[in-house]
């Protein structure tokens, strides 16, 4: 069989497709294809299809950004909602990929759902770390990010944290009064990930990790090619897919929305990629009671204020066995992102966490 790469292939790799959008590593994404599709012609000439479809298709103007209320650093609290007499509810992503994944588009935001509900809704955006920042672990994220914006506050807000952001979230609150906490597909408890995801990760960060060191940051293609090897058959064919999605409408516009949101976001600091790959995903720091933020030990269950852990059945990132055990547990089965922005998500989880916020004074 010939192997060699069609002129398609060809073009691609060579720069010929507008090279603004992604996916990013694009030489890794063509090789996967590539070898996910050998043998079938059909997927193959559609993933091409689709794939350039995506790189050319136009963009709608990005949306005015909220108003800055604190900042910190590079990070920042973007303002949704009014005052009104309600416990603030700052809702916090995480490092990985940009924070508009709360904040998608005009019918896919929990942020502005959430303001429309009436809570007064903060957004953290973590912004692009600077040249010197390549000491900030993740305990640091928390103490010299984090805290101090959720001090401009003027009274102690409720913490809504999305994966890796609900796992420092709940470092946040065992440092720092909160009037409750929610994790949505948080990382917690890392012996709960599949040990054949564990051994893929611990693989990619020893061979990613002398150059990370030498620049001083994780740059996010490193992660993105994680989350890519954790799925291949999805990823190639969800670019099939997208090839036959009819123009203009609301599917298409989701799969850019997500897609750029997924291929998008700056690179984590050196030291947070460290102990992420290293103290979490290697040593279960978090879910064996070795993380520690001012030299108190986190533990979920020593939170003294109402806590609510959301995960899912069917998120290939962060499996519900990983979750944190908190005074509230629900399990979807909707996927690690599907959970926050697809169809579903205002019924199964913005409409049930906002009558949460509620009960709690948010």
């Amino acid at each position: 069989m010939d192997t060699s790469p069609t002129p398609a292939f060809a073009a691609i790799a060579q720069g010929d497709a507008a090279p603004q959008h992604g996916p990013r590593p694009l030489p890794l994404f063509l090789n996967i294809l590539w070898r996910e599709t050998e043998g079938d012609a059909g997927l193959r000439r559609r993933a091409f299809q689709g794939l350039r479809r995506y790189q050319e298709a136009k963009r709608p103007p990005p949306r005015p950004a909220p108003a800055i209320f604190a900042h910190a650093g590079s990070a920042k609290l973007l303002r949704y909602g009014t005052k009104n007499g309600r416990a603030p509810v700052v809702f916090v992503p995480s490092l990985i990929n940009p924070p508009q994944v709360l904040d998608l588009s005009e019918n896919r935001s929990m942020l502005r759902h959430m303001a429309a509900a009436g809570h007064d809704a903060y957004l953290v955006d973590w912004g692009a770390p600077a040249a010197d920042d390549q000491g900030l672990d993740l305990e640091r994220h928390v103490t010299e990010r984090l805290l101090p914006m959720l001090a401009a506050l003027p009274q102690p807000p409720i913490l809504v944290g999305y994966c890796l952001g609900g796992s420092l979230v709940i470092g946040a609150a065992a440092s720092h009064p909160a009037r409750a906490v929610a994790v949505i597909a948080a990382p917690w408890n890392f012996d709960g990930f599949p040990p054949a995801d564990r051994e893929l990760i611990e693989g990619l960060w020893h061979g990613s990790k002398p150059v990370c060191e030498r620049l001083g940051y994780v740059p996010m293609e490193v992660l993105q090619s994680g989350f890519w090897a954790m799925d291949p058959t999805r990823t190639i064919r969800k670019y099939a897919a997208f090839a036959d999605v009819t123009p203009g409408s609301s599917g298409e516009h989701a799969f850019l929305s997500v897609e750029d949101w997924a291929n998008g976001g700056p690179p984590l600091t050196y030291a947070a990629g460290r102990d992420l790959f290293e103290r979490f995903y290697a040593a279960n720091a978090s879910g064996l009671g070795k993380w520690k933020i001012a030299g108190k030990v986190v533990d979920p269950a020593a939170l003294h204020c109402a806590t609510f852990s959301i995960s899912s059945a069917t998120d290939r990132i962060v499996p519900a066995s990983a979750a944190p055990v908190m005074a509230k547990v629900e399990t979807l089965k909707l996927g690690h992102v599907g959970m926050i922005v697809g169809s579903q998500a205002r019924q199964l989880l913005w409409e049930p966490l906002s009558g949460w916020l509620s009960s709690h004074g948010g």
